[in-house]
């Protein structure tokens, strides 16, 4: 016989986004897998099954968390791909790219060193597909291995340096440096300021 589990039939909307900053704080401590829904649930003083009314495993908890990326880092393919120039569709896709490390940089930290969180959206079909779109995107006119190769180089690199940066580093000096160090790895001219 199973008991069923008496969730209030509202949960304030704060309580949602608590356990998702508790979930990106304690992924970047103890990594995906070794932070378990209990750990989540006793770090904000809460029962687990008040993290079960939000998310029912692990998993749909990060992809919560990844889902404002992924729309983000969707938009700025779409907008890429619509460039008549293969320059312009990479240095489309590279500055959207920083952009989005730096307003996120708990999470890129958390996509670029947790293997475990690679695992899970390598899973998803959409998130395959949308990564593909944008190495093909930062390889530009070099299809080739090289051209993949920079391209990861990319995307691993600018998120990497992103949540290593100082936090008190300012944004918007720290998009740029992320775009310049860009543009060196994919070969692109640098931009006179």
């Amino acid at each position: 016989m199973t008991t069923a589990i008496h969730v209030p039939p509202t949960w304030p909307a704060s309580t949602r986004r608590r356990v998702l900053d508790a979930a990106i704080a304690l992924f970047g401590q103890y990594s995906f897998a070794g932070t378990s829904l209990q750990m989540i649930a006793d770090d904000l003083a809460l029962t687990k099954a008040a993290i079960y009314y939000h998310f029912r495993t692990r998993d749909d908890l990060l992809l919560a968390l990844m889902a404002p990326i992924f729309t983000e880092i969707a938009d700025v393919v779409d907008a890429a791909e619509k460039k008549k120039r293969v320059q312009v569709r990479t240095e489309t896709m590279l500055i959207g790219y920083a952009g989005i490390v730096v307003r996120h940089r708990a999470l890129a930290a958390i996509t670029t060193f947790d293997p475990s969180v690679r695992a899970v959206l390598r899973e998803q079909p959409d998130w395959s597909v949308l990564i593909d779109r944008q190495l093909a995107l930062l390889a530009g006119a070099d299809r080739g291995e090289h051209g993949r190769l920079d391209a990861t180089i990319v995307l691993t690199g600018l998120a990497a340096a992103a949540s290593a940066a100082p936090q008190d580093l300012d944004g918007e000096r720290l998009r740029l440096h992320l775009i310049d160090a860009g543009r060196r790895i994919l070969g692109l001219p640098a931009i006179t300021r």
